[in-house]
């Protein structure tokens, strides 16, 4: 692993991202495009971290702290860099980044049906709460 290398995304990043995430990512998001990832950027310039291994990209995951709530959204690993550490390396980074912020506990977005990525979450010590349902409102088209 010590070839791996863990980093804020720049804004120079993003188009390379989005299309990581098209390759890598299980699902999509209404916020999977260009402006999206600019306003998370201007918000929390360090929310974006990147596992680049050999210069290239291997690895995604947001780490957001609102002040109050630490949530983990997009962890993706490209197919070539899965089993190899760099989910866990990515989670290790953003648990680090909540406990400077003061954050208590990180919850991450999961589908349902992503079952390599429910293995990882479980693997990295995250559970379900059976409790909660997500309940959501599209804001814009």
């Amino acid at each position: 692993m010590d070839d791996l290398r863990i980093r804020a995304a720049q804004p120079a990043d993003l188009d390379g991202v989005l299309a990581f995430w098209k390759e890598a990512a299980e699902g999509t998001s209404i916020s999977d495009d260009r402006s999206g990832v600019e306003r998370l950027l201007a918000r929390d310039p360090d929310a974006l971290l990147l596992a680049e291994r050999d210069g290239e990209l291997a690895g995604t995951v947001i780490a957001g702290f609102d002040g109050w709530r630490c949530h983990l959204y997009r962890l993706a690993v490209h197919p070539e860099h899965r089993r190899r550490g760099v989910g866990s390396a990515l989670l290790a980074a953003a648990e680090e980044r909540f406990v400077r912020l003061g954050g208590r506990r990180g919850d991450a977005m999961v589908l349902d049906r992503n079952e390599l990525g429910r293995h990882a979450w479980r693997a990295a010590g995250y559970a379900p709460e059976p409790q909660w349902t997500r309940w959501v409102k599209p804001l814009t088209d």
